[in-house]
């Protein structure tokens, strides 16, 4: 159900689903230019979830694991400087790709890809699996997005934590890519049938901001707080620029 904005009951907010020019070929501005918006516009913290091996990275898939991790988490930590500076929380992860159908992975870190190389083939219930025994969870990324991209919609309820139930650039009107309602509507469905956690994010990739994320009442530690709040579906609302979605 949509409500109106209550800042001052929900005043912290993240943003989930963030893209950089310098991990994402979709990508139009820097992390730290990311991160600079994202300030401004009234974030406290971002994820940054840059596009993985199989989805539309702006890494060269040729060059050798290590290297290419080293590149992957460039806009990452650029982010996170320009963060410590400013007052942001930044934190990492990345979109994982599947023949179009798409995944956000929460809780892992560089350290953890240097070691699992094998995690850029996994299948999606390998990763699931892997990304559990490391500590993180798996999020489905826009479930029902339409797009020439994605030859088929795949839904795997049983391979996932939670559902993205928002993504601003379906349904804010100041988006100009993946316009489609229906997506976001279809996906909320989807979560309480399968009684699965809901996030909310932009997929944001350039600094005209769309204000997409998830509006906490208490402000988070770090991704782990984050992967708590979600996975125990605490009290927080997803934002869609100056709309909230209560999703309890």
């Amino acid at each position: 159900m949509k409500i109106q904005y209550q800042d001052s009951e929900y005043p912290y907010l993240y943003e989930t689903h963030l893209h950089t020019s310098q991990g994402s070929l979709c990508g139009r501005a820097t992390g730290a230019q990311m991160a600079t918006a994202c300030k401004a516009w009234g974030y406290t913290g971002i994820i940054v979830t840059d596009h993985f091996m199989y989805g539309n990275t702006a890494i060269d898939r040729s060059l050798p694991w290590t290297e290419w991790v080293e590149l992957f988490v460039k806009g990452y930590e650029d982010a996170l400087m320009v963060g410590k500076k400013i007052g942001l929380q930044v934190f990492f992860g990345w979109e994982a790709g599947y023949k179009g159908t798409e995944f956000l992975i929460y809780g892992l870190d560089k350290e953890w890809l240097l070691k699992h190389p094998e995690i850029k083939d996994a299948s999606i219930e390998e990763q699931y699996h892997m990304v559990h025994l490391g500590g993180g969870i798996v999020i489905h990324a826009h479930p029902f997005r339409k797009e020439d991209y994605i030859p088929k919609i795949l839904l795997c309820p049983q391979w996932v934590d939670g559902v993205e139930v928002v993504n601003a650039t379906h349904s804010n009107h100041k988006s100009t890519s993946h316009k489609d309602i229906e997506a976001d509507r279809k996906a909320l469905e989807y979560a309480h049938l399968h009684q699965l956690p809901m996030t909310g994010g932009s997929d944001i990739h350039k600094i005209e901001l769309l204000g997409g994320g998830i509006a906490s009442r208490r402000k988070l530690k770090d991704i782990h707080d984050f992967i708590v709040a979600v996975s125990h579906k605490e009290d927080y609302l997803l934002k869609n620029g100056n709309e909230l979605l209560e999703i309890k």
